[in-house]
């Protein structure tokens, strides 16, 4: 019987993240491509809307997963998609649990897998609230504890550990799902348009740890406001951004940067897709915790770029493991931000052929998951439990 596992990530929480349905479903598809019985599950507080329900289905369904999931409210009985006698009985006969940033938590079905382990997708962010006594989150007690900040524990990395042992992982992505795009068509202008997709404000504000304060990726965006005034192309912003930051909006727009609301254009999975694959390639800063303390981050967005042969210029976080220089064009200054931009665009085809190599060599998902099934010891002999 195949092997059974459970993936747990905030998704009708967060409706109209596409983003983060690529992110969440990415490891429960390439598991099942592995040969695991997946199911989907995710724990929310309180009980989500209608349309936020509408919206996790229509995901579901893209990924192939509509009768593979539940949603849970850890306040009251209610689910959805699966009873509590099935979540109960298919957690008994689960040897994995992938809990994404911790999100499942109710003991009835987490406490009966086999094996947990924790995905950090947050570097920094996850191990300073853990180790300062002054915030109310410690990270839960798992079996292993993983995350994409890969140098997290590493001489050069001020993050601190908490005491916990962390193991680098990278975020699994489906080439199938994402092949190479073909060069940007219609006006020139497209060959010459760099995007991301982004929020202004990530929910939760910036992180201090010993007498250093980390700011959030607004404060490195402004850092490089004039960009476009500097460089021969487009760029442009798929922004949620408050109307409260109407400031920053202006200052954006006034240097030439074309902000576009996601809630149009990338809000499902395709259109996430198509919006990336229209693009000739990414420009993107970092949150500052990942950059300035080194954390060895890298975006599971960048990496849809790289599968869709489109190069990304993206900030420098101390990743070394993964080559840069063509497909990935990493910057700490904005002197290095308009040099790499014009450097991709003078070699295009060089960047864009040596992006797709390297999401093939270094995030596809038998590769990020056949070596996380080994750090737990569920490698590909394993026999199931269920």
């Amino acid at each position: 019987m195949n092997r059974k596992a459970i993936v747990s990530g905030p998704l009708a929480a967060k409706p109209g993240n596409a983003g983060g349905a690529w992110e969440r479903f990415s490891w429960a598809v390439g598991l099942r491509q592995l040969g695991f019985d997946v199911l989907f599950v995710e724990e929310c507080v309180g009980v989500p809307s209608a349309a936020a329900l509408d919206w996790f289905a229509e995901c579901a369904r893209f990924f192939g997963f509509e009768q593979r999931t539940a949603i849970l409210d850890r306040t009251s009985d209610w689910t959805r998609g699966r009873s509590w006698d099935d979540l109960r009985q298919f957690a008994a006969a689960s040897d994995l649990l992938v809990n994404l940033s911790g999100n499942l938590s109710v003991p009835e079905v987490f406490e009966a897998v086999g094996t947990t382990a924790y995905v950090d997708v947050d570097p920094g962010f996850t191990q300073i609230w853990h180790a300062d006594p002054a915030t109310r989150y410690a990270v839960p007690q798992h079996d292993h504890y993983f995350s994409i900040g890969e140098n997290i524990g590493t001489p050069g990395c001020p993050i601190p550990t908490g005491g916990l042992p962390w193991k680098p992982t990278r975020q699994p992505l489906l080439l199938d799902l994402w092949p190479a795009a073909p060069s940007p068509g219609g006006p020139a202008s497209s060959l010459r348009r760099f995007t991301t997709i982004a929020s202004w404000r990530c929910g939760f504000g910036a992180v201090a740890w010993e007498g250093t304060t980390y700011g959030l990726k607004l404060h490195e965006f402004r850092k490089v406001f004039h960009l476009p005034e500097r460089v021969p192309a487009e760029f442009e912003i798929a922004l949620d951004i408050h109307e409260g930051d109407g400031r920053d909006r202006e200052a954006l727009t006034s240097h030439g940067w074309r902000l576009v609301p996601p809630a149009e254009t990338v809000s499902t999975p395709q259109s996430f897709q198509k919006y990336i694959q229209d693009s000739a390639a990414e420009f993107s800063v970092a949150q500052g915790v990942y950059a300035h303390a080194r954390s060895g981050w890298f975006s599971d967005r960048s990496t849809r770029y790289l599968a869709s042969s489109r190069p990304v210029l993206v900030q420098d976080t101390g990743l070394v493991t993964i080559p840069s220089g063509e497909g990935i064009v990493t910057f700490r200054t904005p002197d290095e931000a308009a040099a790499g931009a014009e450097d991709i665009l003078a070699r295009y085809a060089q960047h864009s052929a040596a992006a797709r190599n390297l999401a093939a060599e270094h995030f596809e998902s038998s590769r990020v998951l056949n070596r996380l099934l080994g750090d737990v010891g569920l490698d590909a002999g394993s026999s199931g439990t269920g």
